[in-house]
This record gives structure tokens, sequence and C-alpha cells, in this order.
């Protein structure tokens, strides 16, 4: 896992580990729920809608049951961060009282890279403080303010967020950041100026717009989004995608709403940044937007490893109505109880706490949504005459598919009386139609089902193990949880494994408990610097093992060990037999075969 050009005093990196506890690093990134020992929550390694993902405090690893992804809180924060060890350290370091001493870093050795990262954030920063300096305190930027107070903007939101103003200026930005050493081709391929074709000289993208700073998940500032402020087009203008900034995998002040979330197991998704920024005024802190593109499944899964309910509320017009239900659709599918907030027809959340205030927006509005079955009986009407039978028989079949999907009998039988009810049609139709939907859904998740089951059935069949892979599994797994066992197994086989894989883990243990070491999965694991080993290891070490087995019990998986030469022996003797017996050479085949039962002997002997 480490470099080994690394300098960071193993003392200290055992300090900063001693100091954290791995269910506080996973939480700040995976919603856990206490399981038995340990915790589970939704792999943030890959797409899932149950737990596999398993983190023992106790061992202070975890683990993935679903893609084997495995390892402590430094693995943790390397993978989930895409960064280096060294890195891992210093940010975990930050979070507890261990100073680190002035180190060779990773950054330091790569500065082509990480110096760039550092001036495109920088940059970022410095206009956002330019921006906000305009906006706040500068005759230029009167007009916007003007135009903020009017919407309701108070200074302490226009703090929080940090707006801005960016001047009607071609290099206002441009002049600026060239007169403090920003080197303009970084800035452009970050976004923050342009170049023009003809002469290669910087000009600013923004121009007489409120600006607003877009953050990452971890707080660095890598966008913008403009809202004109007088005639121009497109009315709201983001950053160009860029090495920082990616729309589809980030969501408007999520890094500050996380906790709130967290904490609410509850978030609030809105179509953009002045609706999470008037909402909040509102007293919703748990509020999050999207960047001017459709939800993604990696966005849906951010929201979902840190919420189990998710509440949208968007604009009441045909685009918001698409836009919520092909978004809720796709929080369903990652398993998040979503509903809706519901705004009368013409109004964005903006306007609505403009015209009625934040208090009747919470009340009426967020506090008083609707499941997503009850949106649809208003989503399906559109474009439909329900006057015409045909337009009220495709309806009707609709809520019936969509009814009979919900996994609650009490709740399909609401809403079908709800159905029936409002078109005089008889429960009993009604359900009788949904039983047939059911029945052909039902086959089809069996086929689907069927499928899974073969192809499961197929993949374990490849992954059986035999009984000595078995035992030699168990012992790397006790070992890993007890000295004594580890040095009777050394003295015992020592290195004789047969899978190269726990041959050398085994080796490894032995280096670990011979350095003085007591059992420490999470320490050991860090000392491994081949990922695949890690891999097993982490596995290995999750799994429940009882350290206390009887001497008899060692002795059988010790046995398998010795054993394991002598058969593969017989296996390949009966290989021998075989091809003999088919071309007649039958003396061969019964020497063979006596050979065979010599060692069969031997084994019970053993």
């Amino acid at each position: 896992m480490r470099n080994v050009a690394q300098r960071i005093p193993e003392e200290k990196i055992e300090e900063i580990r001693q100091a954290l506890d791995i269910v506080d690093v996973v939480s700040e990134y995976v919603q856990l729920k206490k399981q038995g020992r340990n915790f589970v929550g939704l792999c943030p390694f890959h797409g899932e809608k149950t737990p596999s993902f398993s983190v023992s405090p106790d061992k202070q690893l975890y683990h993935c049951f679903g893609c084997g992804a495995g390892g402590n809180a430094f693995s943790f924060i390397m993978e989930t961060e895409g960064i280096s060890f060294i890195e891992a350290v210093e940010k975990l370091a930050s979070q507890t009282n261990v100073s680190l001493p002035e180190l060779e870093t990773e950054a330091r050795r790569k500065p082509e890279l990480s110096d760039k990262m550092k001036h495109w954030y920088e940059g970022h920063k410095f206009a956002a403080k330019l921006y906000h300096h305009i906006l706040t305190v500068s005759d230029e930027g009167r007009e916007a303010r003007e135009y903020l107070r009017k919407r309701g903007f108070t200074k302490e939101m226009i703090d929080h967020f940090q707006i801005g103003y960016a001047p009607n200026s071609w290099d206002f930005l441009s002049q600026f950041l060239k007169k403090r050493s920003f080197k303009m081709d970084e800035m452009a391929e970050c976004g923050l100026v342009g170049l023009r074709e003809s002469d290669g000289q910087p000009y600013d993208r923004f121009r007489d717009r409120i600006m607003f700073p877009i953050w990452d998940r971890r707080g660095n500032m890598i966008a913008f989004g403009g809202r004109v402020l007088n005639e121009g087009h497109p009315k709201y203008l983001n950053s160009p995608e860029s090495e920082v900034f990616n729309k589809s995998e980030n969501l408007y002040f999520f890094h500050q709403a996380r906790p709130s979330i967290r904490k609410k197991n509850e978030a609030v998704l809105f179509e953009g940044y002045v609706d999470v920024i008037s909402s909040w005024r509102a007293g919703i802190d748990n509020g999050i937007g999207g960047l001017g593109t459709a939800l993604t499944e990696n966005q849906a899964k951010m929201i979902r490893r840190n919420a189990d309910k998710v509440i949208l509320c968007y604009d009441s017009d045909e685009a918001g109505m698409n836009a919520t239900y092909k978004n809720a659709r796709i929080l369903q599918n990652t398993g998040a109880e979503v509903v809706i907030a519901s705004l009368p027809e013409g109004y964005d959340p903006d306007d609505y706490i403009q015209k009625h205030g934040p208090k009747r927006f919470l009340q009426d509005v967020i506090s008083n949504y609707m499941t997503f079955t009850a949106f649809k009986f208003r989503y399906y009407r559109r474009g439909k005459n329900l006057q015409y039978e045909g337009d009220r028989l495709n309806y009707i079949e609709q809520m019936v598919n969509a009814v009979s999907q919900l996994p609650r009998a009490v709740e399909r039988d609401y809403y079908l009386r709800q159905l029936a009810d409002e078109f005089s049609l008889s429960l009993e139709a009604l359900k009788q139609e949904q039983t047939e939907v059911i029945k052909s859904q039902q086959k089809k998740q069996k086929r689907q089902v069927y499928q899974a089951v073969q192809t499961k059935s197929l993949n374990v069949a490849k992954k059986m193990l035999s009984a000595h892979e078995n035992a030699e599994r168990e012992l790397i797994a006790l070992m890993l949880q007890s000295r004594s066992i580890a040095e009777q197994v050394q003295k015992e086989v020592g290195g004789e494994f047969h899978y190269d894989a726990y041959q050398a883990i085994a080796a490894l243990i032995y280096s670990y408990y011979g350095e003085g070491y007591e059992p420490d999965p999470s320490h050991f694991i860090e000392r491994i610097e081949d990922k695949h080993l890690r891999k097993i290891t982490t596995e290995l070490a999750m799994k429940k093992v009882n350290i206390d087995l009887s001497e008899q019990e060692l002795n059988d998986y010790l046995k398998q060990l010795r054993q394991f030469p002598k058969r593969k022996e017989i296996e390949q003797l009966k290989i021998k037999q075989k091809k003999a017996e088919e071309v007649a050479e039958y003396k061969e085949a019964a020497l063979i075969a006596m050979e065979i039962v010599k060692i069969n002997k031997e084994l019970k002997e053993q």
C-alpha cells in the first residue's frame, strides 16, 4: 500500500490509525446501519440496491461481499478520493490531533500534476472572492445587488453561498488573474477564461452575470454558474466541463448539505442553485441541486449513500414534470424512498418563496409532499382528454400497471379504490385486472430470477472450493486473529501452503509476528503492497473464526495441507491409469492401481 520512498515515520502512521474509528471515516461517505457487531451500507465502489458493504469496528476493516473491495481507513480514503497513500495519511491526520513532519509528498514528486490542480482550485477561489467583492461593495455591483435584494436575497444568503457579480467586461477577470501570475493556458484549461482563436489572448467567459460558485463533494471550488443580469442568452450559463468539473459527478452544495442530509436521513433535490439558495432561507439545510443536466446514476447513488429518503421539488411546468418522473425512477432504482413536493402551476420554488414566503413554502410544499404513485395520477393525465374513451382507458391501464408494482397490498387497495371512485368503476374489475398484471409481472420476474440463479449457480460451481483450499483459507483467517495459532502453523507446516496467494500471505503473517506485533488485521493489511493479496486478506480477516478451536480441529486443517501433495499425486496417477486402460496396457494400469492403494494407505496412517 505504501510507497517505499515515503518518509512518514511508522509510529506516526500507527498513531493516526489508532486515533481513528473506521466507522466514523466511512460514515462520511456511506450511510451505515448497525447489524450485529458490524455496520452495513451500500457499497461506494459499485452499484447495488441492497447493502453488501460491511464495516467492522472490532477489526477496523471494511469489505464488500459484492465486488470484493476491502481494506482499512487509509485504503478506503485512497479508493474513494482517488489519492495516494501519503495523501490519505495526511487527510486523515487532519481529522486527529496527530501532527506530521514536513514530507516529500507525492504532490512534490509530481509537481506537473499537483501544481496544476492547485492552480485550478486557487484560480476559482480567487475569482469567487473577486466576484463577491464586486457584488457586495463596489459601484459596478450596485444593479446586481438591487436585483438580488428585490428577489429576497439577504446579505447572509449572499455571504453563505459566496454569490458574486461578473462585470460586463471582456477582460476584467483575466487581467486580474494575469497580474497575480496565473498561467492563462491553465486558467483556460479549467474553464475560468477562454482563449481567442485569432491571437490566443484570454477573455472572460462570464460577463454581466450574477455568479454562483460550484463546489465538488470535497468542498473544492471547481466551477461557476452565471445568471444573466440584463439581456442575454442563455439565461443560465455553467463553466465548461473540465478535469475538475464534471456535471454528471457533482451536485450543487452537496459538500455543505451532506451532514444535514445524513442526520435527517433525507435529501431535498431541486433543479438548480437558485432554488437551493432560496430554500435555505426557508430553513432547508439538506437541499441540493442539479447542474443543468438530467440526474445521472452516479448522482443518484451519491444521494442514496447518504439518505434513505429523497424529496423531489421541481418546477410545475411540462419540463419539470418530465424531469420529476424520470429522476424519481432513477432514484427508486437505487432503493431510495422517493416523494414529490408539488408546486402550484406556473411556480418554481424561488417564485413561490418570493410570493408566499419561506414559512408557507416549508409547510405547504416541502412538508406536504405526495407519494410517487400519487404523482403518477397527475403525470399520466398529461396530454390526455379523459372525456374520450380511448384516452380514459389508456390512463386507467397505465395506473393499474403502476399500482400493481407497489409492494404492499394496503397501498394497492388504496389507489385502486381511488381509481374506481374517480371513474365509477367496479373495484372487483380493477382488482381482477390488477391480478392479471401481477401474474404477468411475476412470470417475467421468475424468468429473470431463473436466469440469475442459473448464472449464479454456474459462478458458484466455478468458485467451489476444494477441502484443501478451504483449509488454507481457514488457517490464514485464524492466523490473522491469533499469534499463537500462527506460530503453531509456522512450526508444523511453515511455507507449505500450495496456493500462491495464501503462501505469500502466510509468509507476511510470519514476518509480521516475527517483528513483535500483536494481532491487528487493520495494521497488517496496511503493510501489504499487492492489491490482489490485500483484497484476499481483507476478505479472510472479515471471516468469523473461532480462535479457541480444539487441537483436533486445527490438526484437521494442517492435515489437509500435509496430505495435499499425495492427493495431487493420486489424481495424476488416476489419469495415467485411465490412459493405460484405454490403450489396453492392463499390466501398466494394474501397477498404477497398486501405487494408488499404497499412497491411500499412507494417507490413512498420517
